[in-house]
């Protein structure tokens, strides 16, 4: 059974740009007709309490199921960073940590916020293991989908902005839990691999594509190197098709289209 995944990340509400935002992503819904929204993270500019009610709003008001993880933005910067980090979220999202459930979709959301670190996130080995719990319990042939905020690959120009920590350690563990597609947001900017194009693997390895939403919110307009856009995942029982759609003044543009296989063998690769 086929699905499509709308990806949108980065939302930063509350910065300036929630009025654009809400009219290009509600065009672009209607037109893709997701199965799921993914929001993975930075949902708010700020962590003001007004902000996460905004942003969950909107996002509710589009229609289609909703998944949400929190980033780095989305905890205070007042001392209840320490107390409460994730008390407004959990307010309005009941969970840091959603799970989507389909015939279709197995997906799990890892929260990789860390209050002490402003830029850089982490993922424990019990998140881990409960990802594997949670990919083992899906329906048959569901495609197993891990979402964090935190990116796992870079796109190939510039970003200061640090990776999850130990991220060859969480990419391990997220593949060893199953997961076949990995989302992340976090640096502004669009990157989408798969396993065979950056580890040397051998054998009846299966696929894992590995993705990063450009992010839709622009609280500092005037840096170069952070596009504006959003990543909509295709599924089928063979193939994940991404496409990426840019956001212009005009209006959308779709700048790229991929498609990876799932399972063990390359697109071009014949059967043995």
């Amino acid at each position: 059974m086929a699905a499509r995944v709308l990806h949108v990340s980065d939302l930063h509400f509350g910065a300036g740009r929630d009025a654009e935002i809400e009219l290009g992503l509600a065009v672009l819904v209607e037109r893709v007709e997701p199965t799921l929204i993914v929001a993975s993270g930075d949902l708010t500019h700020r962590a003001k309490r007004d902000q996460h009610e905004n942003a969950a709003r909107f996002l509710r008001s589009l229609g289609p199921p909703l998944l949400a993880v929190p980033g780095n933005h989305d905890i205070p910067w007042s001392l209840r960073r320490v107390t409460g980090p994730f008390a407004e979220f959990e307010r309005v999202w009941q969970t840091t940590e959603p799970l989507f459930e389909s015939e279709s979709l197995q997906v799990v959301g890892l929260n990789s916020v860390r209050p002490w670190r402003h830029q850089s996130g982490g993922i424990r080995s019990g998140q881990l293991g409960r990802a594997r719990e949670l990919f083992d319990a899906g329906a048959p042939g569901a495609l197993r989908v891990a979402v964090l905020h935190h990116h796992l690959i870079g796109a190939p120009w510039r970003s200061r902005k640090k990776p999850v920590s130990k991220r060859n350690t969480v990419l391990t563990g997220l593949v060893d839990a199953g997961a076949e597609l990995i989302l992340a947001g976090h640096i502004h900017q669009a990157a989408v691999s798969e396993r065979h194009e950056f580890e040397v693997v051998a054998g009846d390895i299966r696929t894992v594509t590995v993705s990063v939403a450009p992010g839709l919110g622009q609280p500092r307009p005037s840096r170069r190197g952070e596009a504006r856009g959003v990543h909509t995942y295709t599924v089928s029982a063979a193939h994940v098709e991404v496409e990426t759609s840019i956001w212009q003044p005009e209006g959308w543009s779709v700048t790229a289209v991929r498609r990876f296989s799932r399972g063990p063998r390359a697109l071009d690769e014949p059967a043995r």
